[in-house]
């Protein structure tokens, strides 16, 4: 990529970008050299890019058209979900979720599993006409949200073994997958599970511009995974990488949002093709960076992020700005090998930092 000098007037700017949650305030937007698509892009292709991407240089979008985003309250787009939608309902496979309004979030109705034993998913499961959905109406919907030049990243919001777990709850699902009498079942549910999800990749590239997958599959807990490397390798990756392949056929790229302490199954999703893996501050960022950052591109947050949560006491500017100094130090010099999305958990006076600062580096 053509080195261009950072430029002071590149931060002069009063127009903003509009943030994803309904009625939250905007982020600058600043007078880059190139769009933040083309510099996000550069990133994943592994090619150092211009600065290190913010989180306000893509859009994630979970669109209304997906069911399962509705049923689990996790809507983004330019329509926003309103109050009396919040509520939960069925999914695209027709399963009932309850939105739970002290956790944020939607839980499948419990008690009332549809698929006790996988052998009997060809006569329980009833699979979406993903192409019936009404797909004009939401491209109109959307095509001025989808062209600010910002990289769109789109939510799959219940991957393999979270939608194994809507179908049969967690224990059952999680016991399933090491069941000798269900594993040829499994394995032929989560391929046409994955034929679905390729099916919605293709209309989200046309309808919505995608050029990222933001696949959403939690594979542990606080403390551990939910299953070993090997049952991972066996039961799920396999599916995960045709997914994974598809999207790269598509000039796609995968990023793999998997929940939990996960140290222990990084390579599954190394294995699988995901170009990036954010993951959470519970794990070893470090350890994996130095053992991975070859292989995946990690989300890292910053050093004062847990100090600081999001929707708690505002970080100061100055510990803010030297947080995003210390990060550029940190991982600016080896990015050509070792890239990582930065700064999870930044404020307005770190995401600005990191761009002057990891410019001025690039253009060198």
């Amino acid at each position: 990529m053509e080195k261009i000098p950072f430029n002071p007037s590149e931060i002069e700017t009063t127009e903003t970008y509009p943030s994803m949650f309904a009625g939250a305030p905007g982020s600058p937007k600043y007078n880059t050299p190139i769009t933040p698509k083309e510099n996000f892009k550069a990133l994943l292709r592994r090619e150092t890019p211009m600065w290190i991407p913010l989180g306000s240089d893509s859009v994630l979008m979970s669109p209304r058209i997906d069911p399962d985003n509705m049923a689990r309250v996790f809507a983004f787009e330019a329509v926003s979900m309103s109050p009396d939608e919040m509520t939960g309902g069925p999914d695209k496979f027709g399963i009932e979720w309850v939105y739970v309004p002290v956790a944020g979030g939607s839980m499948v109705k419990p008690g009332n599993p549809v698929l006790e034993d996988v052998n009997d998913w060809e006569k329980v499961i009833k699979f979406p006409n993903v192409a019936a959905w009404d797909w004009e109406t939401h491209r109109k919907n959307n095509a001025e949200y989808v062209s600010t030049g910002r990289f769109i990243s789109i939510t799959i919001l219940t991957g393999f073994f979270e939608r194994l777990i809507s179908f049969m709850d967690f224990e059952n699902a999680a016991l399933a997958l090491i069941d000798e009498d269900q594993k040829d079942a499994i394995h032929a549910l989560f391929d046409k599970l994955a034929d679905t999800y390729n099916e919605m990749v293709d209309h989200y590239i046309d309808v919505f511009k995608m050029d990222q997958l933001w696949f959403h599959d939690d594979w542990g807990s606080q403390r551990a995974p939910f299953f070993s490397l090997n049952t991972a390798r066996e039961m799920i990756v396999p599916h995960l990488k045709k997914v994974v392949d598809h999207c790269h056929s598509k000039g796609v790229f995968f990023d793999m949002h998997s929940c939990g302490k996960n140290e222990l199954l990084v390579p599954a999703y190394i294995e699988a093709g995901c170009d990036s893996w954010t993951g959470q501050t519970m794990n070893d960022k470090e350890m994996l960076y130095e053992m991975y950052g070859d292989k995946l591109i990690m989300g890292i947050e910053s050093d004062v992020a847990e100090k600081y949560p999001f929707g708690g006491p505002p970080c100061p500017p100055e510990e803010a700005e030297a947080s995003a100094k210390r990060f550029i130090e940190k991982y600016g010099p080896n990015f050509a090998t070792k890239p990582v999305i930065g700064g999870f958990g930044m404020d307005a006076t770190f995401a600005k930092t990191l761009y002057v600062e990891s410019r001025k580096l690039f253009s060198k």
